[in-house]
C-alpha cells in the first residue's frame, strides 16, 4: 500500500487496527466488522449489518447524507487470503512501516481502502452531502464472492439503491473503469449403463461430456 492516502495519519492508525484483525476467509470477520460499526456509530453514522446463515460473518452497509435518494457507493472486502507457508519479512497481522510503504496481509487488498474510506468519514459526516455515499464491507470475496450476495439480496428491497460503485481493489494502484468478468455453466450429461462387452449398446456419459468440454474450448 502506499502511504498517500488522504488523511494519512488516521489511515494508517485505522488501517493498523484492521491488519491486526485474522479475517482470512476460513475465519469470522464480525470482530472486525464490530469494529467498523462502533467507528461509525461515535461519527453520528448508523450502518446495518447482514449476516450468514452461522451468524459468523456479516456484511456491513452504510449511508452517510441524504436517506431519501440513491447515492455512491463506497464497497470492499473485509477478508483476507492465508499466510499459510509464506515466508514474510514481517509479522502478517502486524503492521510495519518500512521505507514508505505499509506491510501487513491485506494492506492493498483491500483494508487499506477500507482504512481511508474510514478516515475520510468525519469529513464525510461533517459536509451537508447533497448525493449520498454509501459504505458497503462485505465477506468471503477471495472464496468466490460469496458475502456480498447476501447484501445485494438485501438491496434489492431497499427503496433507494446506490447509483454507481467504487470498488477499492488495488488494480496495480490505478483505476479502473472495468472488471474482468466470466461466464459459468452448469451442465449435467446422462449416459446409459451398459456391458463393458456391449459399449455399443450403452452410452458414455464421461466421452461425452469431455467432447462438450473440448468444443466450449475450442469455441473461447
Amino acid at each position: 500500500m502506499q502511504m498517500n492516502p488522504p488523511n494519512h495519519v488516521t489511515a494508517l492508525a485505522i488501517l493498523e487496527r484492521l491488519i491486526a484483525f485474522d479475517t482470512t476467509s476460513r475465519n469470522s470477520n464480525l470482530a472486525l466488522i464490530e469494529f467498523i460499526r462502533d467507528y461509525l456509530l461515535q461519527h453520528g453514522v448508523s450502518s446495518r449489518l447482514i449476516f450468514d446463515e452461522s451468524k459468523s460473518k456479516a456484511n456491513l452497509y452504510a449511508t452517510i447524507g441524504p436517506q431519501d435518494k440513491a447515492g455512491i457507493c463506497l464497497s470492499g472486502h473485509t477478508d483476507v487470503v492465508p499466510v499459510d507457508g509464506q515466508h514474510w519479512a514481517s509479522a502478517p497481522y502486524t503492521l510495519t512501516v518500512r521505507d514508505g510503504l505499509a506491510y501487513g496481509r491485506g494492506t492493498a487488498d483491500m483494508k487499506g481502502f477500507i482504512a481511508c474510506v474510514l478516515a475520510m468519514v468525519p469529513d464525510f459526516a461533517a459536509r451537508s452531502l447533497q448525493v449520498p455515499l454509501h459504505l458497503a464491507f462485505s465477506y468471503d470475496e477471495e472464496v468466490g464472492c460469496v458475502g456480498v450476495r447476501g447484501l445485494l439480496a438485501a438491496l434489492e428491497h431497499e427503496p433507494w439503491r446506490p447509483l454507481a460503485c467504487i470498488i477499492g481493489e488495488p488494480t496495480s494502484m490505478q483505476v479502473a473503469v472495468a472488471h474482468k468478468g466470466k461466464q459459468a455453466y452448469r451442465c449435467t450429461v446422462h449416459g446409459k449403463a451398459g456391458h463393458s462387452a456391449l459399449t455399443h449398446l450403452g452410452v458414455n456419459a464421461v466421452e461425452y461430456a469431455a467432447n462438450l468440454v473440448a468444443f466450449a474450448k475450442k469455441g473461447r
